[in-house]
Order: structure tokens, then sequence, then C-alpha cells
């Protein structure tokens, strides 16, 4: 896909994938451990486009993507200025973090973290590359899958992954196995058009 195919399919599907009708009475977005590769230090460049490094004239590797979404309660009520945490391995399954010792390359032009506020109807979006799958141990290959951290005061802090639909790996993720099929179908995006996906992530409040 080019620039001007993407930007044009942005502007054709966003108002589709943005902002989404959300039902009341909603299941809390299934929870998963952080993993080992969550930032040790927050990058400078934390914007949403993880395609681009800041001092860098390069585009990251891979097939772009972007992934939109939205943030709300479980009545369905859309939460503003959620802290929107995403973080994956590049397209080549590497992560950008210390403690990956994958033999895969990096990507100097892979952002591989990103930060941002949902907006006022709870929509985020996010410019990536969809990431290579790796092996976890000698029995065991990951599919694709994008970590999410969500916060906001008053609600309860969310550690997630969301998986892409239809991949053949994710019927053999061990991770993915452990929730029940209705809770799979929650974590796996929703893709809209091509190189376009969607993902709705609902919070829990606190308890009073």
């Amino acid at each position: 896909m080019n620039r001007r195919t993407f930007l044009c399919g942005l502007s054709a599907s966003a108002g589709i994938i943005y902002l989404p009708t959300l039902s009341a009475s909603i299941a809390v977005t299934p929870s998963e451990a952080a993993g080992p590769f969550y930032p040790v230090v927050y990058p400078k460049d934390r914007d949403f486009d993880l395609t681009q490094v800041s001092a860098s004239k390069g585009h990251a590797l891979g097939e772009m993507i972007m992934l939109q979404g939205v943030v709300s309660d479980t009545e369905g009520m859309p939460i503003e200025d959620a802290i929107v945490e995403l973080w994956q391995a590049n397209a080549a399954g590497r992560y950008r973090h210390p403690s990956d010792k994958s033999h895969a390359p990096l990507d100097a032009n892979f952002q591989g973290w990103a930060m941002v506020k949902s907006g006022v109807k709870g929509g985020f979006k996010f410019k990536t590359v969809i990431p290579g799958s790796y092996q976890a141990n000698p029995l065991w290959t990951r599919p694709p899958h994008i970590h999410f951290k969500i916060s906001k005061p008053g609600y309860q802090e969310l550690v997630s992954q969301m998986y892409f639909p239809d991949h053949p790996l994710n019927d053999s993720d061990l991770l993915l196995a452990r929730h029940s099929t209705e809770d799979q179908q929650r974590m796996i995006a929703k893709r809209h058009n091509e190189g376009f996906f969607h993902h709705t992530i609902v919070l829990a409040k606190v308890a009073l």
C-alpha cells in the first residue's frame, strides 16, 4: 500500500472505524500480564505514528496499518482522556527492548511503543505495522499481537493483548487459549478495510 492509497483510505473510512456505536452492559476487556517487554524507560518519541522515528527520515518495514478504536465503560459510555499505551514487536518479530535476545533484526525506524489520550468520544488511533510472530519457546510460536495498557483515575487499570482476525497461529496460542470463546472474540480486532483495524477496550469503574 503506498502512502497516497493509505491516506485516501483513512479519509474514507475514519467515520466508520473511529467512532463505533457501543451497546450497554458490555463485558470488560480480558486482561493479560504486561510481559517482559514493557518499556524500561519511556522513549522520547511517543506519538501515535510508530512507523517513523522522529530522528530519521526512513519508514518502518512491514505491512503498514491504521489501528483505531474506542475506550468505554461497561455501560457503553465513552471514556475521555484515558491514557492508552501500546507496545509491540516489529515486523520481524522483535521488540525494541533490551530483554529481547532474539536473533531477529531490529528496525531502527520502528518506534515500538506509543502513548496517546482517548478523545472526547473515547476514540484513539495508532499508525503501525503488523507485528511478526516469534517463538516463545521451542514448542510455542506466538501469533502477531499488540499489547495495551489503559488507565484513568476512577477506573481499574487494564493490561491486555490484541490479536489479528483469522491468523492461523491464534488457534494454538497458549495465552489466548486460556480465555473463553467469548473473551477471545473481545481480544481479536475487527478488520474493516484493507489496512484498517478497529479494537474496542472496555474498562471497569473503581468500586466506591
